[in-house]
């Protein structure tokens, strides 16, 4: 197969689906033993019967950040590093690099941020089909190719998931044959003009009266706003560019002495029941939950993403936090862009939680109603006799938490297709 009609990083997600070895070496010979990922070369990919698809591991993909494509070597990379925490992860691609350098390679490791960490990790893994981030397949040959070429090539025997181009859906391979020999159908451009060229310079005569008239009624709601002394809003364009709903952001307390951290975050806000926290020193510092909100958005849920760290925040990130996690140290705000309790809870809803009986501390009470306070059950061993086994007072809490978290994003101006409009 040609390099040209491979597609890397379908390569490597059809691979991690099958469950078949992908092999860094330093040749491209089918034959090529395993070698260190900063002397490799090559990627080989194992098929069905045995063989090998290498693919240079400079190869660039489809994935781009800040403009330019990412190649195989860094998507692989953060691949094998998915389970760690973020720091970890940047430190792990500092070394790599530096032996890059050490055996006389100019290439680098891409260092991806935290949000586009995530999304690739998800899109790889299979369980989310779009990434703001991954380009479209090129072309229905080079993508129907590809998918099919990878997915025949599969250890396993059974049939690979493939990628129908244009459409990011995942097919059988001999489905990726069927859908090559198509008859494509034009879109809507092509169906309003034919074949021929068609001058529609004649609209524009016919809508010039309506336009003016707009154009007027604008002019008199400007000047009525200013003699309303209220400053007169940007106006928007006529068809505006549907934008990607982004991602609302929780932050969780990075202190050891939370109740609720990422190793017990999710069980207690998607299944309602509390597990102790475990030492996540060595697991990722980041993970994401679907939740559906029906003021907001009925027909499909919201991803959440949770992290504990700001370390990888860019500003925009900060339009995207609709909820703190906090025990009541204000130790936990210094890195925020508003480092200060009484600033921060104007902008996010505040959340604490605590053992049902303990006292509440003091930097909770003094920050007011803008932090929901909620107790729960203290944790007993199952295991002990009369232990409480049932804790169904746990998903009463995480329903008010959920409550809070969604009247808080109804008032920032969340909507369908839009983040945040009030800050």
């Amino acid at each position: 197969m040609a390099t040209a009609e491979i597609d890397p990083l379908l390569f490597l997600r059809q691979a991690i689906a099958a469950g078949t070895s992908v092999v860094p070496t330093a040749t491209d010979a089918v034959d090529a033993s395993e070698t260190p990922l900063p002397q490799a070369r090559f990627l080989q990919f194992a098929g069905a019967t045995g063989d090998r698809t290498p693919v240079p591991i400079d190869a660039p993909t489809r994935f781009v950040s800040n403009d330019a494509p990412v190649d195989l070597r860094s998507i692989y990379f953060a691949w094998l590093n998915r389970e760690v925490a973020i720091h970890e992860y940047n430190a792990a691609a500092t070394r790599l690099n530096e032996e890059l350098a050490t055996v006389g390679s100019s290439a680098t490791v891409h260092k991806f941020a935290f949000v586009e960490r995530l999304d690739l990790i998800t899109w790889l893994e299979g369980a989310s089909e779009e990434s703001e981030y991954i380009k479209a397949a090129g072309g229905a040959g080079t993508a129907g190719a590809a998918g099919a070429a990878a997915g025949s090539k599969t250890a396993s025997g059974a049939a690979a998931p493939s990628s129908r181009a244009g459409r990011g859906a995942l097919i059988d391979p001999r489905l990726a044959v069927i859908y090559s020999g198509e008859r494509r159908t034009g879109d809507h451009n092509t169906v309003l003009r034919g074949i021929k060229p068609t001058d529609f310079s004649h609209v524009r005569k016919l809508a010039a009266p309506f336009m003016s008239k707009k154009l007027q009624g604008s002019a008199s709601a400007v000047a009525v706003a200013g003699l309303d002394g209220k400053k007169p809003s940007a106006s928007l364009p006529l068809n505006p560019k549907a934008a990607r709903r982004p991602d609302p952001i929780i932050l969780l307390s990075p202190s050891a002495s939370s109740l609720l951290r990422t190793s017990n975050i999710k069980s207690f806000l998607e299944d309602g029941r509390y597990i102790p926290a475990t030492d996540n020193n060595t697991g990722a510092n980041l993970l994401n939950l679907n939740r559906t909100v029906k003021d907001i958005d009925p027909s499909r849920p919201l991803r959440f993403i949770l992290v504990e760290g700001t370390e990888q925040f860019k500003p925009e990130h900060w339009n995207r936090v609709v909820a703190v996690f906090t025990t009541g140290q204000a130790w936990q705000f210094k890195s925020y862009k508003w480092n200060t309790p009484s600033e921060l809870f104007k902008h996010v809803q505040g959340i604490y939680v605590g053992w049902r009986g303990d006292p509440v501390p003091q930097g909770v009470k003094d920050w007011g109603h803008r932090v929901l306070n909620c107790t729960i059950d203290k944790w007993t061993d199952p295991a002990v006799p009369g232990a409480d086994v049932n804790r169904w007072r746990d998903r009463e809490v995480a329903e008010t938490i959920w409550k809070a978290i969604e009247h808080n994003m109804r008032q920032k101006g969340w909507k369908r297709d839009s983040g945040a409009t009030l800050i």
